[in-house]
């Protein structure tokens, strides 16, 4: 395969929610036009003209829904899922709700988010809804996407593209620090809104008007105030409810290899870049560094249930390591390498997702993970911000390590003293701690043995097929999963797939429930009665289903789903210790929330594949990219489900729907 699906931008999670993964709305970061000032190349990507935040102030805030938008579509979204007896238990339920509980709890609401403007009524929830989660973060949480392999070959080399790529990401580190980083903004007419002219316009226009000076042109700025987050930041395990820490003071990276682990300054005291020849030489000294891998590895405890883990960590810092582990928590990011090569696509999944427990140190906010083949990837923690970030910094740092290389095949590393520059961390461990890595790398190795992950590629069209067709290329290929899913287990199931709210200040993700009375009446006349209907009629129902889509697509964008305001009142009752209505003690409740397809979808020059696991143990991670002529699909299960099979389902799927959008019957 030479390129393959991505994801939406991200990842999963296992609690109330669902999966959490991000539409890409705007991420034409390849295509944008930057305004420069002039710099020094060296240590900034690019010093847009507009201030990196100038529209953070001015952003609008997330509207709450109103409570009859969110019951009635809540009941559109349960209406396949449900036999009439359970809909209409399911709808009374949902009524009474409504005209009691649900009332005065969307009062609250709405007056607490009067109280806070700063913010969205969705965030704090949502941060707490992550941190508070006690499963791994391995499988569970974080996802990963691998970049596209350098066009230039020779610079996938692993000692280059890791100088390359660690060289650029410090780039875009101090672009966003200095505030010239280019605004992430979703451009419906580039050519008014994307352009010098522009810019130099609205750099004047007040931080507190900007966001609708941008809208006059038809230009959303996105939210960005997760962005400080990418950088010196981890996840810290605690007793209960996990804390994300940061400190921006630190200058050194983390490198992970055989287990061991390594640090030394990227940035120097002033600030600036170290010379990318010094970089590539400490690189160089460790990849070349004999030590072998330990019999206890730390990384691992990473991957722990996170009450568990916490407790070894007390037990690591009362063993004398309090220092060594905040050299862990504080790096910039963490670098991976490892020494095997990736085989095939299956293989960069697996490694990329989950690894073998040792090299890796999942609570980093970010690892970037680069095999000795000079595949990359970036596998993330989630519990701090949704993708639009990653996704960015992913983008950037694709298009600065394959147009401005600052190392090249053949260039020699520094001749400075590395051994003295790259310290090894060293842990004191003693029979507890030893213990409790046995004990962890058993775990995890249980957990990953029973993660199946497949890809399928079909070649017989795509997104320019579909357009022409005047049908939505995201609508179809969730149709493909309805389809594929009825033919495989004859049923239609909990479905999820993720619309980012970035538009909103603090905004987080919105759920488009793609399984709807459209896809289940169109599944089954294809699937079980393909006989009975002319083309023109299947050829009807495909319209129905793509136009459903995009009306349930728009109003996710804007905040307008079911599913963040039913979670919301519930935070609010279980927070102030009310009983919850029996609307969320129905199995139809928690039958929706059980997503036995969660979905995401992304396609990005500079991202291959991407993927995640399934976020129940009878489900699917359905990674899938609608490219211009073809379609991929990256899916993972755990035993329960067949997802060789499944995809066999979906192809077959695909096939009869593109038969009909060519007007011909289905064979």
């Amino acid at each position: 395969m030479s390129k393959l699906l991505s994801m939406q931008c991200v990842a999963s999670l296992r609690k109330p929610g669902g999966l959490v993964h991000l539409r890409a709305t705007s991420l034409g970061v390849n295509k944008r036009n930057y305004s420069s000032k002039t710099g020094s190349s060296s240590e900034y990507l690019h010093q847009s003209v507009v201030p990196s935040m100038h529209y953070q102030k001015s952003l609008p805030r997330l509207p709450i829904p109103k409570l009859e938008d969110t019951i009635r579509r809540y009941l559109a979204a349960q209406k396949p899922l449900l036999d009439d007896e359970q809909f209409r238990t399911t709808e009374k339920l949902a009524v009474d709700f409504q005209n009691g509980v649900g009332k005065q709890l969307h009062e609250e609401l709405v007056a607490q988010d009067k109280i806070n403007k700063h913010t969205s009524y969705i965030s704090a929830p949502w941060f707490d809804m992550y941190l508070s989660a006690r499963d791994s973060v391995v499988l569970n949480f974080n996802p990963f996407m691998s970049f596209n392999p350098d066009p230039k070959t020779e610079y996938n080399d692993q000692l280059v593209r890791a100088t390359n790529m660690v060289c650029s990401a410090v780039r875009f580190m101090k672009t966003l620090r200095a505030g010239v980083l280019e605004p992430e903004v979703f451009h419906l007419n580039p050519a008014k809104s994307d352009t010098d002219g522009f810019k130099k316009l609205i750099r004047w226009v007040p931080s507190s008007l900007s966001w609708y000076g941008a809208y006059m042109v038809n230009a959303y700025p996105l939210d960005m105030s997760q962005y400080f987050r990418l950088f010196n930041s981890t996840r810290i395990p605690k007793r209960g409810r996990d804390e994300l820490f940061t400190d921006e003071k630190s200058r050194h990276l983390l490198v992970m290899r055989k287990g061991n682990m390594y640090v030394f300054d990227i940035v120097d005291r002033d600030g600036n870049l170290v010379k990318p020849a010094e970089i590539q030489s400490h690189f160089k000294h460790i990849l070349s560094d004999s030590t072998p891998a330990p019999a206890f590895p730390l990384g691992v405890l990473t991957s722990e249930n996170r009450d568990v883990w916490a407790g070894l960590r007390d037990k690591l810092v009362a063993a004398g390591n309090a220092e060594d582990l905040r050299m862990v928590d504080s790096a910039l990011f963490c670098l991976c390498l490892d020494d095997e090569s990736m085989k095939d696509h299956i293989h960069i999944s697996h490694n990329m997702l989950h690894g073998d427990g040792c090299n890796r140190w999942y609570d980093k906010s970010f690892s970037i993970l680069l095999a000795k083949d000079g595949q990359a990837a970036i596998n993330f923690e989630h519990s701090w911000g949704d993708g639009v970030a990653v996704l960015r910094f992913q983008n950037e740092v694709f298009k600065d390590t394959t147009q401005q290389p600052l190392v090249h095949p053949g260039s020699a590393p520094a001749a400075v003293d590395s051994a003295s520059a790259v310290r090894r961390l060293q842990f004191k461990l003693n029979s507890e701690l030893e213990s409790g890595i046995t004990k962890a790398k058993e775990n995890f190795n249980s957990a990953v043995s029973k993660l199946t992950i497949d890809a399928m590629e079909f070649k017989k069209g795509g997104k320019e097929q579909l357009k022409k067709s005047k049908l939505s290329p995201d609508a179809i290929a969730q149709l493909a999963f309805q389809m594929g899913f009825l033919r495989q287990y004859g049923q239609t199931v909990a479905t999820y797939e993720s619309c980012s709210t970035a538009a909103f200040k603090h905004g987080r993700t919105e759920t488009i429930r793609p399984a709807t009375v459209q896809t289940k009446q169109c599944s089954h006349a294809f699937v079980c009665q393909p006989g009975k209907h002319s083309v023109d009629e299947l050829k009807a129902m495909l319209h129905e289903c793509s136009k459903y889509h995009g009306q349930l697509t728009r109003e996710a964008a804007m905040g307008q789903g079911f599913d963040r305001h039913l979670f919301s009142m519930r935070y609010l009752a279980n927070s102030k210790g009310e009983a919850l209505h029996s609307l969320y003690a129905d199995p139809a409740y928690s039958a929706i929330n059980h997503n036995i397809l969660s979905t995401s979808t992304l396609t990005s020059p500079a991202v291959n594949l991407g993927g995640f696991a399934p976020v129940v143990p009878d489900g699917f991670g359905v990674g899938y990219g609608v490219h211009d002529d073809w379609i991929g699909c990256n899916v993972s299960s755990y035993p329960d489900r067949n997802v060789h099979e499944f995809l066999q389902c979906v192809h077959k799927s695909l096939e009869d729907i593109f038969t009909v959008v060519e007007g011909k019957p289905i064979s």
